[in-house]
This record gives structure tokens, sequence and C-alpha cells, in this order.
């Protein structure tokens, strides 16, 4: 990572300057099985094309709010990193009504429908599946996002010291979230690159996130992310660590 990255979205520039090929999230969900891994470059591929979803289709400006109603997964990653790309808020678990957009997932769809912006609907299905059906009143998510840009430049420049992500009440612009992410790393475990950690915590605190995501991504490391961890065993949970080559696990 750069020390001149101050943004989310320029640690991940960052990430894959130096090296695209590494794994940068892997994904279980242990209610259905599911088990996703993407590199870097895969990863970024999805920001971008998100990202260009947002600014092009849906006209999201710098300052708009997305209130992101969605678990901690691997396209919900995407999305804060989309977020920062184009300059919007992400607002994790926020208020649909104050929202300029909200992206919701298969649950939250009835709270979602408060938003009397823009909607998009996550199917959170493997391989990123979209819905049988698109909800009424929702784009689908995977329905909208193969067709657009496998690269992306913002209309106007992203300023770190803008808010960039609210979360559990607190906010944070994009350089506090790239400071206390470096700060909070040795805490987590991390000790630099090649690190890997296993978080099953939600993504509704910084905690969550900073180990979910932030945290790995801003010293060069890896994130195996689980949803629904509490189904699996202490014996399970073992040779996981083992065969995703674990150096830490937060939950």
């Amino acid at each position: 990572m750069n020390a001149t990255d101050r943004t989310p979205a320029d640690l991940l520039r960052s990430a894959l300057a130096a090296d695209p090929a590494r794994p940068l999230v892997t994904f279980y969900d242990d209610a259905t099985g599911e088990r996703v891994e993407l590199s870097v470059a895969t990863f970024a591929n999805w920001v971008a094309k998100t990202a260009n979803l947002l600014q092009g289709e849906l006209s999201a400006e710098p300052g708009d709010r997305v209130a992101l109603l969605l678990p901690a997964h691997w396209q919900t990653a995407v999305w804060l990193l989309a977020c920062s790309s184009v300059g919007v808020v992400a607002d994790v678990a926020g208020d649909p009504k104050a929202a300029d957009l909200v992206v919701s997932g298969p649950d939250t769809l009835d709270a979602a429908r408060a938003c009397s912006g823009e909607r998009i609907a996550l199917a959170l299905r493997p391989l990123g599946g979209r819905f049988p059906q698109a909800p009424s009143g929702f784009a689908d998510y995977a329905v909208e996002v193969p067709s657009q840009g496998d690269r992306f430049a913002a209309y106007a420049p992203v300023d770190p010291d803008e808010t960039a992500l609210v979360v559990a009440g607190r906010e944070f612009s994009g350089a506090d979230v790239v400071e206390r992410a470096r700060a909070g790393a040795s805490g987590l475990g991390l000790t630099g690159p090649g690190s890997r950690l296993l978080s099953g915590l939600p993504y509704d605190t910084w905690e969550g996130l900073a180990a979910g995501l932030y945290g790995p991504l801003a010293t060069g490391g890896s994130v195996v992310l689980c949803r629904h961890l509490e189904r699996l065993g202490e014996d399970a949970l073992a040779k996981r660590v083992e065969s995703e080559r674990v150096s830490v696990v937060a939950r």
C-alpha cells in the first residue's frame, strides 16, 4: 500500500498495481455451502462495474447518500468500494427515508421501499445470481451490472476529507477510514502483506468492517469473510483455518 492512499478506493488501486492475482476476499456462506474467492483483479472489476452503475445509470454524485441494507457479504464489500470510487456516502444499515438511493438484500426489501430514490436489490445467491423475478419497484443488481464498463473514471474528484462512510451512527471520511484501518491493523493481528484474517463479524459496526474488509485491504492482506459462521462447528472451523492458511480469526 502507498503512503499517499487517502480513500478506500485508493487502497484498492494500489493493491491492483502491486499484485492483481493474489486473493483479496474469500467468502463463505455456512447456511448454503457457498464459497467464492475473488482476486484483487476480479474484485476490482466488480467494483468498477458497480461504480459505473452508480455514476452512469443511477446518476449518483459525490455527497449523495446510499443506504446499504446488506449483510457481511462479498457483494457488500464491492458496494462499499464502489461508493468510495464515486464519492457517495455508504450508509451501512442506514435509514432508507433519508437516503438518495437504497441497496437492499432479499430480507430488507420492505424497509428499502421507504426510499424515494433509486432502489437496487441483490438476491445474494451463489455466484452472484439474479432473482427469479425482480422485486417490484427494484432493479436487479445481477441483471444491471454485467453490461457496465470494466474501467471506471469518476466524473468529479473524490475529496478524501468528505464523509464517505456512516456505520452505527458514526461518520468517517475516506481519509478517516484509511487511517483507522492502518492504525488498528496490529490489534487485529494483521502484520502486513500476506496476512489472512477470517472474520465472522457482521458489517454493522466499524469493528466488523475493519476486520472484514478495510484492515486487510489497508495492509496488503486478505480476508476470509464468513456469513452464518455460528453454524460451523469448532472442528470444521479449525479445518477451514488450516485450509485457507488463516493467520488470525475475528468473531
